[in-house]
């Protein structure tokens, strides 16, 4: 189920068998009670009225892909025995500075529904949103006696203060999870409460959130609690962890701590990790640390080298100890060469992140750059990868083919072609990317973000053509025509989530494909053929669908035309369309303007 397409009429069919059999309701309770995947459960909801309630009384779990889509109040009645909830906030493109600060996402209406209601809710996770003090005291006040897990993912709007108090009220919570917050530190009280309050914490994530970290208190948090076992810290130095490690037995994942003095082997020689440590990561480590890694790097399942100082060769000796890897994250730095010992080595690896390196003079070598050679040989070597996630400086159709041919359990395939290089192999990449589609079937996520003529609106067709299972996909500077743009959308039948980037399209050719695609639910663009007032736009107005235009910039207004009279492409320019049972919102910031009809 997890990574197949939902056969809802296969379900459905099984659904109605023990519906029709006299089976009392209790019983159907517990059988739909092991339906977990919210596909499922969907298909199940669909099948009569009857699966419908018993669906709303035993689903634990709900994800809102976007915090607009529904409100709070109409959720939590028609689920109001939720355990855990997920709210999504911004768009994705917030993570790359695309969204305003004020665009929205205001964590406060959901906040505010969450008393009363959910007797139940034991977990929150809110993903890139606003969330303030005054929220997160009215979240504790209102759950912090049951609440087990809090997650705050790239969120902004909070203090230090407001998880002083959390630290304080909710000790029953086994993860809290903070990681790329925008926080305001007003003090380290808040760890030192965390660590005296709440003794069955399993996981505590505040990596890259840039707090003060006091070493005493992460000692204290090991000596209370005995079941952590997952520790990602913003900068401290690994040199004052030495107590906490020796504490800290159970400890199993960790990453944070930096090398704040490279090459002073003798501050570091008496770091001594855990020896449950399979999860490692640490900032600015130099090739003089590695050796830290070394006695437990056979053991290691997780490896994160993105925020280091290694070289091609350092990745190359460093990966040829870790066999058992099934996660790594690392810079473009680690070069084809490296690739080749991770592909030589790592035959269990199901999680490869390929990271943009830095620009800056002395933070790669001439080695550094992965092209289509590198990721040719993860594919054949590394059978077992279920996501990749890459940025290259060269591709060609045969790489795309390889990956194709032997990751037959890829579900997640995000490929980003940098613009350093002048001169690209094997463009356009129409039959590659044919090929890997063809050949990997379970793909529910799929990002291709090129240059132009990386792609012609024949390769776009046959994205669409192969789109089967994608749910959720992410176009970069592809196709040549609208016509290109129509005949994608065409083949989308089972399409979610759609963002563009960087495109050629005239707003007529969006709104036409975007009616084209039945499952659609959202889509967010931003670069192409944009009009000063958005009016073509109008043409893919429909009942619970919202359209949020941001104009071209005004500097541009009296930019020449194109060739075919069609507008230059507009990187100011965005458009934001999702489906919505409330309505447009009323929190708009002045840069969107919302289109209605007539």
């Amino acid at each position: 189920m997890g990574g197949e397409a939902p056969e809802p009429g296969r379900l459905t069919r099984a659904l109605s068998i023990l519906d029709g059999s006299g089976v009392p309701e209790e019983a159907l309770h517990l059988v739909l009670a092991h339906v977990d995947d919210p596909r499922d459960r969907e298909a199940a909801s669909l099948a009569c009225r009857r699966w419908h309630r018993i669906d709303a009384l035993t689903r634990k779990h709900v994800t809102v892909p976007f915090c607009y889509a529904v409100s709070p109040a109409r959720l939590l009645a028609r689920f109001p025995s939720l355990e855990s909830l997920a709210v999504k906030g911004k768009p994705r493109a917030a993570m790359f500075g695309l969204i305003p600060d004020d665009w929205g996402a205001y964590a406060q209406p959901w906040v505010a529904h969450l008393a009363a209601p959910l007797e139940c809710l034991k977990a929150l996770h809110l993903r890139r949103m606003v969330v303030t003090d005054d929220d997160l005291d009215a979240l504790v006040r209102a759950r912090g006696h049951m609440l087990q897990e809090l997650k705050l993912d790239k969120c902004s709007g909070f203090s230090t203060d407001a998880l002083r108090l959390v630290a304080r009220s909710c000790r029953s919570l086994r993860t809290l999870f903070l990681e790329e917050c925008t926080i305001t530190d007003n003090g380290t009280e808040w760890l030192h409460d965390l660590a005296a309050n709440n003794p069955v914490l399993v996981t505590l994530n505040f990596y890259l959130t840039y707090l003060t970290v006091v070493p005493a208190d992460l000692e204290l948090l090991a000596r209370n609690c005995k079941s952590l076992i997952s520790l990602k810290i913003s900068d401290c130095d690994l040199s004052d962890l030495i107590g906490f490690f020796q504490i800290a037995t159970s400890l199993e994942e960790f990453a944070g701590a930096e090398i704040s003095e490279q090459g002073e082997l003798r501050k570091y020689a008496d770091v001594k990790l855990p020896s449950k440590l399979c999860s490692f990561g640490l900032t600015f480590m130099g090739t003089n640390e590695m050796h830290i890694i070394f006695p437990f790097s056979a053991v290691l399942k997780k490896l994160d080298l993105q925020y280091t100082f290694l070289t091609t060769e350092d990745h190359c000796q460093l990966i040829a100890k870790c066999p058992n890897l099934l996660v790594l994250a690392v810079r473009n730095v680690i070069g084809d060469r490296g690739l080749g010992i991770v592909a030589d080595t790592c035959k269990k690896l199901q999680r490869l992140r390929i990271e943009r390196g830095d620009d800056e003079p002395g933070m790669q070598e001439e080695e550094g750059g992965v092209s289509q050679v590198g990721l040719t040989a993860v594919a054949v070597g590394c059978r077992e990868l279920e996501s990749i996630a890459a940025y290259v400086s060269d591709i060609t159709n045969g790489a795309l083919e390889s990956i194709g041919t032997f990751c037959k359990n890829l579900y997640d395939f995000r490929i980003v072609l940098l613009d350093k290089q002048e001169r690209i192999t094997d463009l356009p990449l129409d039959n590659g990317v044919r090929e890997l589609l063809r050949g990997c079937t379970k793909l529910r996520r799929f990002a291709l973000y090129l240059r132009p003529g990386g792609l012609s609106d024949v390769g776009l067709s046959y994205i669409g053509q192969h789109s089967g299972t994608i749910q959720y996909m992410l176009l970069g500077n592809l196709g040549e025509t609208d016509g290109g743009l129509i005949s994608f959308a065409a083949g989308c039948r089972n399409l979610r989530k759609l963002e563009l980037r960087s495109c050629c399209f005239s707003e007529r050719a969006l709104a036409l494909a975007m009616l084209q695609m039945p499952s659609l639910r959202y889509v967010w663009v931003q670069g192409y053929r944009a009009s000063q007032t958005g009016g073509d736009l109008m043409l893919m107005a429909r009942p619970f669908w919202n359209i949020e235009f941001t104009p071209p910039s005004t500097e541009n207004a009296g930019r020449p035309m194109e060739e075919d009279g069609q507008p230059c492409i507009d990187r100011h320019a965005q458009v934001l369309a999702y489906c919505s049972l409330i309505g447009k919102r009323s929190d708009y910031p002045q840069s969107v303007v919302p289109l209605h009809p007539a």
